[in-house]
């Protein structure tokens, strides 16, 4: 009987993981996709851009905040069974944003929308490291991770397209549809998916109390919070200071996605190699990046360049830190990697917050790339101590 689960798990792994891929491409559609349509948000419900910019800290916080909470309350569901459940909720939720009538609204839709994001990728990430062995790990996280990057190449372009052509509005309806697509293909292709043990809720709140759990979520936040001090702004940024044509944005950020991807991979199959000298190389690459930025926005050329290695750092740092995390919290993986997934978002609501700072003061939409660099270079200070706190430890 063991020999035949084995089997089936092995044989179901492909389906599973391009499923979940297809999940994770819809829900980083509906994320990232708001981000290049701020400025016909804003003009519709007539408010500024520094404040559309808050619909991705909503966002952000509702899967840093609602995610670990859903995952820790829902914690001895059959995981297929919530899936489904949340993936309904997705579609409900982006239908909810494309009637929105107000800003409150639409704000109302995004968090729903966010709690989805934070506790499918907090199980996915869980069932991607669970059926491989235990060196492809990280890859294995990456794989999933793909529909995240496919998102910034395919989705967020094109929905951005949508947007600027049809109405912001039919953006989340085509999210919808997609969302219901990933439904079905859950229902009908994932297996149900059983724990050795039955997940205790004590045991994995009980991860709260580690020291170098709270550490990994810590240069999370900070690692990854530098990029949504551009990113979320990137539509104006690059009209304005880059000097490009609005329909150019959309070219733009299918090359973002492309260096995401190819990021994403590279950074998975450096995890596995050596974990934490990878994630330290990436974050390097990441801060010098956007401190270059400040200086090749003002040539197109380099600006061009610029957007691509931006995307290769950024996406780089996502598995190494997804899979530290799971490292550091074995014994209860569900919360551990639901907060990790918060931890993104909670840099990405920080990162999203601090440039609309720096927007409405005297520094201006030019200052955003070095500002950005700083955070991230703090979040390295961080991961260099970390590293260092564990080798004391393990000396």
């Amino acid at each position: 009987m063991q020999a035949t689960t084995t089997n089936n798990a092995k044989t179901s792994y492909p389906i599973a993981i391009y499923i979940l891929m297809i999940s994770a491409f819809a829900i980083g559609t509906t994320e990232f996709v708001i981000m290049g349509l701020l400025s016909d948000v804003a003009n519709d419900l007539h408010i500024s851009i520094s404040k559309a910019g808050l619909l991705v800290s909503g966002y952000a916080l509702g899967v840093a905040i609602g995610g670990p909470l859903l995952t820790a309350l829902t914690v001895r569901l059959p995981r297929k069974t919530l899936l489904l459940a949340l993936m309904a909720l997705f579609v409900g939720a982006n239908l909810i944003s494309m009637v929105a009538s107000d800003y409150t609204v639409l704000m109302i839709a995004r968090i729903l929308s966010a709690v989805v994001h934070g506790t499918v990728f907090g199980i996915g990430s869980i069932v991607a490291a669970s059926i491989v062995s235990p060196d492809k790990k990280a890859t294995a996280i990456a794989m999933m991770f793909i529909g995240v990057t496919l998102a910034n190449i395919l989705g967020v372009p094109l929905g951005t397209w949508i947007g600027q052509s049809h109405g912001w509005r039919s953006t989340f309806g085509v999210v919808s549809l997609l969302g219901l697509f990933s439904l079905i293909t859950l229902a009908i292709f994932v297996p149900k998916l059983k724990s050795q043990e039955t997940p205790s809720f004590r045991k994995e709140i009980r991860v709260l109390r580690n020291p170098q759990v709270l550490l990994t979520l810590l240069m999370t936040v900070l690692g990854f919070g530098g990029v949504f001090v551009i990113f979320t702004y990137i539509s104006p940024f690059l009209t304005e200071i880059a000097g490009f044509q609005e329909s150019t944005v959309t070219i733009l950020l299918l090359l973002f996605g492309a260096g995401l991807t190819l990021g994403n991979i590279t950074g998975g199959t450096l995890a596995d190699w050596k974990l934490m000298p990878s994630l330290i190389g990436m974050l390097i690459l990441l801060a010098v990046v956007m401190t270059l930025f400040t200086f090749t926005s003002h040539n197109k050329i380099a600006t061009v360049i610029t957007i691509f290695i931006w995307g290769f750092a950024a996406f780089g740092t996502v598995p190494g830190f997804q899979i530290r995390v799971l490292d550091k919290a074995s014994a209860a993986p569900n919360l551990a990697s639901a907060l990790n997934i918060g931890a993104f978002n909670l840099g990405g609501a920080g990162g999203a917050w601090l440039g609309g700072i720096v927007l409405d003061s005297p520094l201006g939409l030019q200052s955003l790339t070095w500002v950005a660099a700083l955070v991230t270079l703090v979040g390295l200070l961080v991961t260099l101590w970390g590293q260092r706190v564990e080798k004391t430890r393990n000396a």
